[in-house]
């Protein structure tokens, strides 16, 4: 079953003696794989496994991977003194120059910027990597079954415009098949006959465009990475079908191949989404 390339997948997993780590990925449609990481500060080495988890399930599109680390736990409390002695005497100096007689209190002191600071507990990538290769994991198989659900939808789309093409080559052959009578009784010899049947001769394009429409209609339903071949097929419909048009003779079939190339263009959109 085709996939899309658009899907969004998520997981958070607590750390003992830490708080939560968290993983999101988005997926957009893109001509090949890419990987963009927006990993917490120090976690850069885990770059290369992350990616390789990534690219067994998913083939092509640009995958946007957030982690968050959430929770953390604080660590030493430092009081910065230096600057606490330089605050005192620039409030002492101001005490005494405006005759000021207000003690000063230690709460008010502790809340001054940058007096009191609180460390982070880090926790090194190495001991991070088992909790987060697993949140990943979680993460990328809930991306790939919402890829999964939304290629569904796109396959019943593109099998429904298939069937329509079919519907209105099929209509094609029979307007030509009876036009193209009335046409000829209008010739006086037979080399005119000769002339514009050569000329308006659509066969060949009728049957490279039935041929494309089942090869459009097998790659739908087959597995693995067909979003470059189906965008091929869709192309070569295209042109086959600007071909017949070019060539055709009469209104009721210009009509139909307007209305199969309009077909062709929403096909070649859609096409653009699956993996």
């Amino acid at each position: 079953m085709i996939k899309s390339m658009t899907g969004f997948g998520s997981s958070e997993i607590e750390i003992a003696g830490y708080g939560k780590i968290s993983v999101e990925l988005r997926s957009t449609n893109h001509k090949f794989l890419e990987i963009v990481l927006h990993l917490p500060d120090g976690s850069l080495s885990l770059e290369e496994r992350m990616k390789k988890i990534i690219e067994l399930k998913i083939k092509r599109g640009r995958v946007t991977c957030g982690v968050n680390l959430s929770g953390k736990q604080a660590g030493d409390a430092c009081i910065n003194k230096t600057l606490l002695k330089k605050y005192i005497e620039k409030i002492n100096g101001i005490k005494e120059e405006f005759k000021l007689k207000d003690n000063l209190e230690l709460s008010t002191l502790i809340n001054l910027p940058g007096v009191l600071t609180l460390g982070e507990k880090r926790v090194s990538p190495e001991s991070l990597w088992s909790k987060l290769k697993t949140a990943l994991n979680i993460a990328v198989n809930n991306l790939t079954q919402a890829r999964i659900k939304e290629g569904s939808a796109l396959q019943g789309y593109l099998k429904k415009q298939a069937e329509e093409l079919k519907k209105r080559l099929s209509g094609i052959k029979e307007i030509l098949k009876k036009s193209l009578k009335a046409r000829l009784k209008a010739f006086a010899t037979d080399e005119e006959r000769a002339v514009f049947l050569k000329d308006t001769d659509t066969t060949e394009e009728i049957d490279r465009l039935s041929f494309h429409i089942n090869n459009l209609k097998s790659k739908i339903i087959a597995s693995g990475s067909v979003g470059k071949e189906l965008d091929f097929i869709a192309q070569e419909m295209q042109r086959e079908a600007n071909t017949l048009a070019a060539k055709t003779f009469d209104v009721a079939v210009s009509a139909q191949v307007l209305k199969i190339k309009s077909l062709i263009e929403k096909i070649r959109e859609q096409v653009q989404n699956v993996e």
